[in-house]
């Protein structure tokens, strides 16, 4: 075997995609010396995604001085190579940043608009956004008044929107905010496809895990439809039942909404990106893999994304997962070459994470070695 490619989702609470890529790294070299072994880490847009790009692309991490959750001030740091920026909510507007102080009628995405001003001033024309692990309900409206976007109540007095304060805006104008963003192209990295509003909205399906309580989720969603209605009205775009809209606490909206930005599943971005399919090239294996296989994982996440690349091409894709699910057998139909779970013995979660490096490695090690023969 002569080329080697490592693109692994994280195991959720056990291994990172940086940790597995260096694992990865040092297990291929022991069963096949002269092997070049290609690191690509991923994320899907929360904690960790500015991480991955700076390895996967070799991108600089930049510091910017800009505000949290609740407006404090916070140093947040973003990824840049050339003119592109690759930037996370949850750097400037995460959950685990508030800790037990949930609370998504207060928490604003202001810190978000920063670091992107940040950015667009430094002179990138390409932002990359994640849209993961955020603490806010206020559908982008914090990070759009960052870039000028402003906000009116029905007196005419421009404020910046949070969760329990959406019904009040009565006008927005962009003007500002399309000046500063002109020449510039926003990505969002979204995996779901939660519209606005709804029983399947941003407030109802994310609020509760955010700190909302029934009545609170009722309030947040009633705030996104009276927004989405301004949007509708005065930037003619109806984005309410638009899938993805949703994500992030109506983030998914505002990026569409406020940056004329688009959204895009996160693994795509990332192998667009990192040129995955230029690397495909003589490749003979690629190891993908996850903390959980089921049917999910053929839904637009890590390993069918990568699925979709390297089966045209008649690459053997592996993915080595932390367990596999019966509805997993989906994947094969996809273009997975095989799947191996590194459990080894019947265990409770608490007792296998403590072992899920030595156990990958030891899973990947059987697994090369079985492929040596012919390789």
């Amino acid at each position: 075997m002569k080329k080697c490619i490592v693109i692994s989702d994280s195991f959720k609470g056990t291994l990172s995609s940086l940790e597995i890529c260096g694992i990865a790294r040092e297990t291929v070299a022991e069963v096949f010396p002269d092997c070049q072994v290609v690191p690509v880490p991923v994320a899907d847009g929360g904690e960790g995604t500015v991480a991955c790009f700076v390895e996967a692309i070799g991108a600089e991490p930049v510091t910017a001085d800009v505000t949290g959750p609740y407006g404090e001030p916070v140093q947040a740091v973003y990824a840049r190579k050339g003119n592109l920026a690759v930037i996370e909510m949850a750097a400037a507007a995460g959950l685990p940043m508030v800790g037990q102080r949930k609370d998504p009628e207060s928490t604003t995405t202001y810190g978000v608009g920063l670091l992107i001003r940040h950015a667009v001033e430094s002179g990138c024309q390409e932002i990359l956004l994640g849209l993961g692990g955020s603490a806010t309900n206020d559908g982008g409206c914090g990070a759009a008044a960052a870039l000028g976007v402003r906000f009116l109540d029905d007196d005419g007095r421009e404020f910046v929107p949070v969760g329990k304060t959406l019904g009040r805006v009565a006008h927005i104008d962009v003007t500002a905010a399309k000046a500063l963003l002109a020449g510039t192209n926003v990505t969002a990295m979204c995996d779901v496809e939660n519209p606005l509003c709804g029983p399947s909205g941003a407030s109802s399906v994310f609020g509760p895990q955010k700190g909302a309580d029934p009545e609170m989720v009722k309030r947040l969603d009633q705030g996104l439809a009276s927004l989405a209605a301004v949007i509708r009205r005065d930037l003619g775009l109806d984005l309410a039942g638009c899938p993805g809209a949703g994500a992030a606490g109506g983030m998914g909206a505002g990026c569409m909404a406020f940056f004329s930005g688009t959204l895009k599943s996160g693994i795509e971005a990332v192998l667009d990106i990192v040129g995955f399919d230029s690397l495909l090239e003589e490749a003979d294996l690629v190891i993908t893999g996850e903390g959980r296989i089921d049917s999910q994982s053929v839904h637009g996440k890590v390993i069918s994304g990568i699925a979709r690349r390297t089966s045209p091409r008649n690459v053997p894709l592996v993915a080595i997962v932390g367990c596999i699910d019966p509805s997993a057998e989906a994947a094969y139909d996809l273009g997975v070459t095989a799947m191996f779970n590194i459990d080894r013995e019947v265990q409770t979660f608490e007792q296998l994470a403590p072992n899920s490096a030595v156990n990958y490695r030891r899973t990947l090690r059987d697994v090369l070695r079985l492929i040596r023969p012919w390789a």
